[in-house]
């Protein structure tokens, strides 16, 4: 017998209006409302028990009848009879049960618990969980520790109480909260009290954290390729490092298989994919991608990286993707790069070449490969009132039908940043000189030459503010004016060969730069002026800046002389007006456009056009315009999308991408989606043009069981790639957790 214990709880048991009648060691209780606190034989926790009447014997067993409440930490327990075995720190509870342990509530006829390591069994419990939310009822239920407890022939369902619409009904299932893992065996998915899947396994995520299972399996359908169905299995091999293998059938195809291994360190990243279709029915072959990518730091300014990419065929992409990124892509990079960032200046290394994916109705001229491509950047500050600038680079480039050769080029340079808080003024002066030196495949016999020119300009600008006031609401206006003035003197270059060169895009950067063509081969004549305005609205507390209007134009003093491939130069004095205005000019209203005007002409050669109206999350809706007035690659598209509650719990969700030049849909989508509450629903048709005079066409079929996960095909990827500000359907008040791994 334990003394102390005793002593306390009759001292507590003096302060309650009770009678008490001792025989030997017998005590018997008789107030209306009693309370008295023990001490586990085992621990010094103690127990605090109350009832309507209680009997017992010290240092054994209290046995309590009516009201009856135990409580010890973390734990609450409630029933009409109730029996506490002191030395084994065990309760016997039985009627109208209720145990309550860190949120998770089971009730039931039948109790027996000992306490302290949270282990006994609750006899036909009725459960609802904390985290995740979640309830559901069964046979018997078994806790076996602090953070793991097994129901045997029993339902779960992350719905809200009363709402069946899905649950799981298990031969058992466990929950292991240290591993934030469910795990059911023999287990039917019941969708409005219908079974329509069953599965011997099955675990789940107990919350967003990743874990090792199989996911939830995918089907849908495709024009190209049939019926198609995909079980896919996730890995968590490391927090740092994860794998992911998918089985697919393609009911018209065969069976591929793909693999993708992700690994995330402080020093390095990447990831490596693979698919493999070792007999496609439909094009007579094995069919494979694969792609690897991988940055490391090697510490001291020092990294590198490799992005290396290849598929089976031109037409893989085509044949067995639903992206416009990846069916518009030709030229996949198998590149290495190694680089030095510090003190002041930069050096890279690279390696590239490319595989170039051949539409037979639109081919194209695969791009030289750099074998190797040296670079050196430097800029020096304060040295000492003047700026230096350097750049330098050497390139091998190879190419197995056209002339090959080096390219040595050097630029040092000198400016003078002269600033104020109100204006600045940035005189610079530089030297470009190129050597080339070419070898293979000259079939124009171009010599070897060398290409000096001196490059000058002057960068300039004023900052302008003033306190203004819109709708209520108090703003910075600016007006910052800039002049950007360029002078290179004219040579010669039509005997240069083009390895690297384009014209590049007149875009609002490109006319404050030194070179109209992208590539070092060409370098522009230039005497020419750039004049550009801004102005734009900014919070006067945190600079949020709200709304942008920019124009700038270019002046000529003198006619182009350099062009590509002896096409005629530029003879207008000026160039196209550029302008653009984007910010918010409305609640819920987004506004973006660019335009760029002819004035020769007088008429625009490249608009674009963006609104988007977002009142709320899951309401969004996008209209686009683009137009390009071009004699290789004219545009001239429609773009709308939306996500749009219709009624009740339904949603529409949809884009229309046209070309009107074209006459047809570049890309299609339309769908419909319905929020259950714990539960959401997605049909959608996709169709894509994959090619000239290609089209691919997709249906989407998916069931999301809010907590449990995803069943069929999933559309989320295309819906969100396809609506700027989608928002994925969420259980209601309750985010919904997912499997994505990082």
């Amino acid at each position: 017998m334990r003394p102390l214990p005793l002593a306390l709880a009759a001292f507590a048991l003096l302060a309650l209006p009770f009678d008490l009648h001792a025989e030997d060691d017998a005590l018997e209780l008789r107030p209306q409302t009693s309370l008295i606190n023990v001490f586990p034989a085992d621990e010094e926790t103690p127990v605090f028990l109350g009832a309507d009447r209680m009997a017992g014997h010290r240092d054994a067993e209290i046995q309590a009848e009516g009201e009856c409440e135990l409580r010890k930490r973390g734990q609450v327990i409630t029933a009409d009879q109730l029996i506490y075995n002191q030395q084994e720190d065990e309760v016997h509870a039985q009627g109208n049960v209720r145990i309550e342990q860190k949120g998770d509530v089971v009730t039931g006829p039948e109790l027996r618990m000992k306490l302290g390591a949270r282990q006994g069994f609750m006899r036909e419990p009725v459960y609802t969980l904390l985290q995740p939310a979640a309830h559901g009822a069964g046979e018997k239920l078994e806790f076996l520790g602090e953070s793991l407890q097994r129901l045997t022939g029993g339902t779960y369902t992350t719905c809200s109480e009363g709402n069946n619409d899905w649950f799981l009904r298990t031969g058992r299932l466990e929950l292991d909260r240290s591993a934030q893992i469910g795990t059911a065996y023999h287990a039917s998915v019941y969708f409005k009290g219908v079974p329509f899947l069953y599965t011997p396994w099955l675990d789940f995520p107990l919350n967003n954290q990743r874990k090792s299972g199989f996911l939830t399996p995918s089907f849908g359908s495709s024009g190209k390729s049939g019926v198609e169905f995909s079980l896919p299995y996730y890995w968590n091999i490391a927090p740092e490092r994860d794998a992911t293998l998918t089985p697919r059938i393609l009911a018209r195809r065969g069976f591929q298989l793909s693999g993708e291994y992700r690994y995330l360190n402080p020093l390095y990243s990447g990831q490596t994919h693979a698919e493999v279709l070792p007999n496609d029915s439909l094009a007579g072959q094995s069919r494979y991608a694969l792609t690897l990518l991988h940055t490391q730091n090697f510490g001291s300014g020092w990294a590198g990286s490799l992005n290396l990419q290849k598929v089976s065929d031109d037409n893989y992409f085509r044949d067995l993707t639903t992206t416009l990124a990846s069916t518009s892509q030709v030229n996949l990079p198998r590149d290495g790069i190694l680089s030095y960032n510090g003190h002041d200046m930069s050096f890279t290394g690279r390696v590239l070449s490319y595989q170039t994916l051949q539409d037979p109705l639109a081919p194209v001229v695969k791009p030289y490969s750099l074998a190797p491509q040296l670079r050196v950047n430097g800029l020096w500050r304060n040295f000492p009132a003047v700026d230096l600038g350097l750049t330098g680079e050497w390139v091998d480039f190879r190419h197995p039908s056209l002339v090959n050769g080096q390219r040595l080029s050097f630029y040092p340079s000198v400016s003078v940043p002269l600033q104020q808080s109100f204006a600045y003024v940035t005189p610079k002066l530089g030297m470009h000189m190129t050597r080339y030196t070419l070898g293979d495949n000259n079939l124009d016999d171009l010599p070897d030459a060398t290409r000096t020119l001196p490059i000058f300009s002057v960068d300039s600008g004023l900052f302008f503010e003033r306190d203004t006031r819109l709708r209520d609401h108090d703003y910075i206006q600016t007006l910052e004016p800039r002049l950007y003035y360029l002078y290179v003197p004219y040579r010669d270059q039509s005997h240069l060969p083009l390895f690297d060169t384009a014209l590049a895009d007149f875009n609002y950067a490109q006319i404050f730069s030194e070179n109209q063509f992208v590539g070092g081969d060409r370098i522009n004549d230039a005497n020419q002026l750039t004049a550009a305005l801004t102005s734009r609205l900014l919070d006067p507390e945190n600079g949020q800046e709200w709304i942008r209007a920019t124009i700038g134009q270019r002046y000529y003093f003198k006619e182009q002389q350099v062009t590509l491939d002896g096409s005629a130069g530029r003879t207008d004095k000026s160039s196209d007006i550029l302008a653009a205005f984007s910010g918010r000019v409305a609640p819920f209203w987004n506004v973006d456009t660019s335009v760029q005007y002819n004035t020769g002409q007088q008429q625009f050669e490249k608009t674009g056009v963006g609104v988007r109206y977002q009142p709320a999350l899951g309401k969004v809706l996008n209209l686009g315009y683009r137009f390009t007035r071009d004699t290789l690659n004219p545009i001239k598209q429609l773009d709308f999308s939306a996500q749009w509650p219709l009624r009740g719990r339904w949603q529409g969700v949809g884009r229309w991408n046209y070309s009107l030049l074209d006459r047809m849909i570049l890309e299609g989508v339309a769908g419909l989606e319905y929020n259950g509450g714990c539960w959401a629903a997605r049909v959608v048709m996709h169709r894509l043009a994959t090619a000239t005079a290609q089209t691919s066409n997709s249906i989407f079929f998916q069931l999301e069981l809010f907590g449990m996960g995803k069943i069929g095909s999933d559309p989320l990827d295309l819906l969100k790639r396809n609506i700027s500000g989608y928002a994925p359907t969420l259980k209601t008040s309750t985010p919904a957790t997912t499997h994505e791994p990082f």
